[in-house]
């Protein structure tokens, strides 16, 4: 059986003019309807919906433009008909293609309110996330077989061996451009033997550790934030904490591990084989061998300065490995996410390694480490 398409009649009553509606007010039997309203012209309208046997939506919009362009008075609407045409006469609103301008200064205030507030939450946020790291950390030692030695030594490789290169290649080039620069520098006061000084205690004391955190930060903090954060896209989180495993065990404390442990051996060892490309430029551009390189290298620099390198290493991996580890575990949505939570696991690993670097050589000055 065909539903009865909309129509109505036109019959002018007492110095009005009443449209008296029928069958079904909605998209699908509308036809010409809204074509033929458009003719209708007259002073004083009543529109009659009692004999409509449906209403959606489009049919309420063209009661309410009746009402809103003539004035028409809408009569015989039941209950839902009425709250239905409330609806979509409050929906009638002029719709803004472009937002309001905001003063300059208030948008940058507003910017700057913003990122304060989603740093103070990254922050809580890690200082719980460093909690329940030490919770499991003790569980694991509470619980000695709980501890995940091959996980371990998988990462050892990944974040130490198949580092060794690119952190070697960096800090050879490292030493090689303090060596040049310093030496341009000091030839000016006929100083230049102080080169060696120069490269001596800023690798041992800055530069190797600082560029090996920055290093181990965008290549291992950036893996560690896209595994966990496709291992969460892809419920394995939740499938482990159903199944009793806890992801902080046998996800995170290997790779922090892994990370606190390996720091320092790369940090030294950036800082060798920067002292190593120095001297190759010191013997080539300065005329100083080997052996008198050596020598000068172990009376210029004190043990504080590997000391102060090999205390901040494990600070320094600690960190990248919380921010790589937090941020993977605060993926939802989508793999986009995982993207924007890898940058910013590489960002925030690398702001707090700058802060704490900061933190440690006014330490170190305090106590005498000069």
């Amino acid at each position: 059986m065909n539903a009865a398409a909309a129509d109505f009649s036109r019959t002018d009553e007492n110095g009005a003019c009443h449209l008296r509606f029928s069958g079904r007010l909605t998209l699908a039997r509308i036809g010409d309807l809204p074509e033929r309203l458009e003719e209708v012209r007259a002073e004083r309208l009543v529109a009659d919906v009692s004999q409509v046997e449906r209403m959606d939506t489009v049919g309420a919009w063209l009661i309410h433009r009746l009402v809103r362009d003539q004035g028409a008075e809408v009569v015989g609407a039941d209950e839902d008909q009425t709250l239905l045409l409330q609806q979509v006469a409050a929906s009638d609103k002029q719709v803004k293609m472009r937002p309001d301008r905001t003063p300059p200064l208030y948008r940058v205030l507003g910017q700057v309110g913003e990122s304060t507030t989603i740093a103070l939450q990254s922050l809580l946020g890690l200082l719980a996330f460093f909690g329940g790291l030490l919770i499991a950390t003790w569980n694991i030692i509470r619980h000695p077989t709980r501890f995940r030695f091959n996980a371990v030594v998988q990462r050892f490789e990944v974040v130490g061996v198949h580092a060794l290169g690119i952190i070697g290649l960096m800090s050879f080039l490292v030493g090689i451009v303090i060596a040049q620069q310093g030496a341009v520098q000091l030839r000016q006061f006929g100083a230049e033997v102080f080169t060696i000084n120069l490269i001596g205690r800023l690798t041992f004391r800055e530069l190797g550790v600082l560029m090996t955190a920055i290093m181990v930060a965008g290549r291992s903090g950036s893996a560690f934030a896209a595994q966990l954060g496709s291992m969460k896209l892809a419920e394995e989180v939740d499938a482990m904490r159903t199944i009793g495993v806890s992801p902080m065990e046998a996800l995170v404390f290997p790779r922090v591990l892994a990370t606190v442990l390996l720091m320092p051996l790369l940090g030294f060892y950036a800082s060798i084989v920067a002292i190593i490309g120095g001297g190759l430029l010191c013997w080539i551009s300065l005329d100083i061998p080997p052996v008198t390189y050596v020598q000068r290298i172990r009376e210029v620099v004190p043990l504080t300065d590997v000391l102060s390198g090999l205390i901040k290493a494990p600070v320094f991996g600690l960190i990248i490995a919380m921010a790589g580890c937090f941020q993977g575990l605060q993926v939802e949505g989508n793999a986009e996410e995982v993207g924007l939570r890898t940058t910013t696991a590489v960002v925030q690993g690398i702001f707090l390694v700058i802060v704490l670097d900061a933190f440690f050589a006014v330490f170190f000055t305090e106590i005498g480490w000069v």
